[in-house]
């Protein structure tokens, strides 16, 4: 083999490696929901999950009212339990991107952390989805919480 290709076929393996070690890597929401705490009466849990593995490497804190409470790892979930009110959800790599979202006492909201590309590296987004859609997206991700 001569050097150009085993040196192409190094790198590829590094980034292979790279994206995977980006993954989440906690145990699956099918695997731990049973241990879940239940929601408190005077509380709303709001779950933020990233299905995609696009730009594994880019992994923006995600802040609630500006308070850091996770990352957007890749394939990964994890979730806050709040009282009713008024949420500003964010991330912020190049730009920042927000999303507001009023939860109630005994409200459960789903939060999906998507990518598009930017100019230097790509935007993490916040974007609401609903029940159905939330609760099947999570149920193969990997849990990021503490």
């Amino acid at each position: 083999m001569n050097i150009p290709k085993r040196i192409a076929n190094l790198a590829a393996f590094c980034v292979l490696c790279l994206m995977l070690a980006a993954c989440a890597g906690g145990p699956r929401f099918s695997e731990m929901s049973g241990n879940i705490p239940n929601l408190g009466a005077d509380n709303g849990r709001i779950y933020i999950y990233r299905t995609t593995v696009l730009g594994a490497a880019i992994q923006p804190d995600v802040r609630v009212n500006g308070v850091v409470v996770g990352s957007a790892a890749p394939q990964g979930f994890f979730y806050v339990d709040r009282p009713p009110g008024n949420y500003k959800i964010s991330t912020s790599t190049e730009v920042d991107r927000d999303l507001s979202l009023t939860l109630e006492s005994g409200q459960t909201r789903y939060v999906r952390l998507g990518i598009s590309m930017g100019f230097f590296v790509g935007h993490v987004y916040p974007e609401l989805v609903d029940d159905a859609e939330g609760k099947q997206d999570i149920s193969t991700l990997h849990y990021t919480g503490k």
